[in-house]
C-alpha cells in the first residue's frame, strides 16, 4: 500500500525539524514524535472533510494558491519562518497557524487542543501550538503536492477534494491516535462532548510502547 500523505509529510519532519519543535515545545523528542503521529492526521482529515463540499474545496485551493503556493521553500526554511514569525505579510499569511487552524477546524479549534493534550499528555496549551506550528506546515504540503507535481491532474478543487478525501479514508482505516482524535473531534453530533475513554486507551498502548 503506498504511504499515505500524512505519512511522507511525517517522514519529511523527522529529524532535524522534528529537533526544532521538540525544543520549541521544550518536550523530549520521543513525545514530540508521538504527538506528531496523532496531530498531523487530525489535521490532514479534516482538510479532508472540508474539502469534501465543493465550496470547501473551492475555498481552500483558493487559499492554497494566494498564500502557500510558493511552497518552493524547503520544509525547515517554512518552519524556522513559522517558529520565527513571518517578516511581511505574505510570510505572515502563510505562516499564521492560529488563522489557518480557524479555517480548518472552525469551532472545534479548542476541543481538537484539548483532545490532543489529553490524549498525548501535552495538556491543552501545548497540543494548541504544536497545532499552531503544524498547520502552516500542512498547508504547504499540500500546496506543493497539488501545484509541483505531486497530484496526478491539473490542480482544480475537484482534483484536490479527491486526493483530501482518499487521504481522510486512509486516516480513518489506519486507525490509531489520529484517526481516533479526528471522529472524536470533527464527528461530533452537536452535544460539545468529546469521548475520550477509548482515545485515552489507545494514547496508553502508544506511549507503553516507548518504555
Amino acid at each position: 500500500m503506498s504511504q499515505t500523505l500524512t505519512d511522507q509529510l511525517f517522514a519529511q519532519l523527522s529529524g532535524a525539524p522534528m529537533q526544532q519543535i521538540s525544543q520549541q515545545l521544550g518536550l523530549g523528542q520521543a513525545q514530540t514524535a508521538g504527538a506528531l503521529s496523532a496531530a498531523l492526521p487530525l489535521l490532514m482529515g479534516a482538510l479532508g472533510r472540508n474539502a469534501s463540499q465543493p465550496q470547501g474545496a473551492q475555498s481552500l485551493l483558493g487559499a492554497l494558491q494566494r498564500d502557500h503556493q510558493g511552497g518552493g521553500t524547503d520544509l525547515s526554511g517554512l518552519l524556522g519562518a513559522v517558529l520565527g514569525g513571518g517578516q511581511n505579510r505574505q510570510a505572515s499569511k502563510q505562516t499564521d497557524g492560529a488563522g489557518i487552524l480557524g479555517h480548518i477546524l472552525g469551532g472545534q479549534q479548542s476541543n481538537a487542543a484539548s483532545s490532543l493534550g489529553q490524549a498525548t499528555g501535552l495538556g491543552a496549551d501545548k497540543a494548541g501550538q504544536l497545532m499552531q506550528m503544524l498547520a502552516p506546515i500542512v498547508m504547504g504540503f499540500v500546496a506543493k503536492q497539488m501545484f509541483q507535481g505531486g497530484s496526478q491532474s491539473a490542480p482544480s478543487a475537484q482534483t484536490l477534494g479527491s486526493m483530501l478525501g482518499r487521504e481522510q479514508q486512509q486516516v480513518r482505516q489506519q486507525g490509531g491516535l489520529g484517526g481516533g482524535l479526528l471522529g472524536a473531534v470533527l464527528d461530533q453530533d452537536g452535544d460539545g462532548k468529546v469521548d475520550l475513554g477509548d482515545l485515552l486507551k489507545i494514547g496508553g498502548s502508544l506511549f507503553g510502547k516507548r518504555r
